[in-house]
């Protein structure tokens, strides 16, 4: 049995990183070793969250060990608390990493964990050069790096950028485990009658945090060259939700749309996931998206823009449509989804999918470990 420690968000903070840090800590409980997760007291000053809250209002989850401990902006808290766990002593940490704006704070932990010769640092990064630049992106990513002993990434892109900073230190491609956690799937019909959506209607999902990079944008001018689809957008705006008012009126395309612009809780992902014929990923650039493992999950079809690491998670004309990332191209994908047939797709998600496991995320995470010279 290891003891593994997990730095990275969880609940109460809601979204993507603490739903994977939570199943991810699940999983190595599963397996019979001691995992607890350090979250964030203060994750992001109000000021530069672009959302309503950060905060969940689901319940916790059960048999999971959270300290709510780490300010992301106070330079005590972080001696303190990389002090607390130098003297725990974990055989392993596992450290998220997604943000420049975090490298102080988690580098600084690490800098002091490190001190007691024993505790192995693993960094999942999600992302290394960030979707949005901003100053102090290069010092602050390279101080935290610094601090790890290995990697993993879960797209070749952000292997490609670590490199950039990490040439020789031990590394390993994983694929994003599927979300298992937002319970089982149910009939389309039955999705479609909870949420109050028209059965019979062809309707394509847009899911997640709305930001410049997921080019909803170019979803909403490609919707203006189809007929008699809908587009279900599903998530909270985190710019300014004025430019895609402008944009849905200038273009005409205002009763093509069913708009739940709010954030969905996980209690809820399962509807909107399974009221769906396909999920759309119009990225203009992409590292990875949980998204992908999502609609996985789920087994839907996706039509993906060729960015990023989208096109190696998403075989074209077998688990979804491939398509450049511009409005026309995004259009003509989504007819082919329809000319395909749903139907077409199931089969290659089913086998796709079974490569996707969180025990194979672990596995990975002792594999490194056993790489790791102390």
């Amino acid at each position: 049995m290891s003891k593994v420690i997990i730095i990275g968000p969880a609940h109460p903070l809601r979204g993507g990183l603490a739903t994977f840090n939570q199943r991810l800590a699940k999983q190595f409980i599963d397996e019979g070793h001691d995992c607890s997760i350090y979250s964030f007291s203060l994750q992001y000053p109000s000021f530069l969250f672009p959302g309503k809250t950060q905060y969940s209002n689901e319940p916790a989850p059960e048999n999971l060990k959270i300290h709510t401990v780490i300010n992301s902006v106070n330079p005590f808290n972080w001696i303190k608390t990389g002090n607390r766990l130098k003297k725990e002593k974990p055989d392993i940490i596992v450290v998220r990493f997604w943000l420049p704006f975090m490298g102080p704070a988690l580098g600084t932990i690490l800098k002091k964990i490190r001190k007691n010769n024993h505790t192995k640092i693993i960094c999942i990064a999600d992302n290394v050069i960030p979707h949005e630049k901003r100053f102090g992106d290069k010092p602050f990513t390279r101080y935290f790096l610094k601090r790890c002993d290995a990697f993993i990434t879960m797209s070749e892109k952000v292997m490609a950028d670590l490199r950039l900073f990490q040439k020789a230190k031990p590394a390993k491609l994983v694929t994003h485990p599927l979300y298992d956690n937002f319970g089982e799937i149910i009939s389309k019909a039955d999705a479609r009658k909870y949420l109050g959506l028209p059965e019979n209607e062809k309707i394509i999902l847009f899911f997640g945090f709305i930001r410049k990079y997921k080019g909803l944008d170019l979803l909403l001018e490609a919707m203006s060259h189809l007929k008699n689809i809908k587009l279900l957008v599903t998530g909270e705006f985190y710019e300014d939700e004025k430019l895609y008012k402008e944009q849905i009126e200038k273009l005409g395309i205002k009763d093509q749309l069913i708009l739940k612009t709010d954030f969905i809780p996980d209690s809820e992902v399962k509807y909107y996931l399974c009221a769906a014929d396909a999920v759309i990923q119009p990225y203009r650039n992409a590292t990875q998206s949980g998204v992908t493992p999502l609609a996985y999950h789920f087994e839907k079809p996706m039509v993906v823009t060729n960015v990023g690491g989208l096109p190696s998670l998403v075989p074209d004309e077998k688990v979804g449509i491939v398509v450049e990332p511009n409005p026309q191209a995004i259009a003509g994908g989504i007819l082919k989804f329809y000319q395909l047939g749903e139907n077409y797709f199931i089969p290659h998600l089913r086998n796709e999918k079974q490569k996707y496991s969180w025990a194979n995320m672990v596995s990975s995470v002792f594999q490194l470990a056993n790489d790791i010279q102390k």
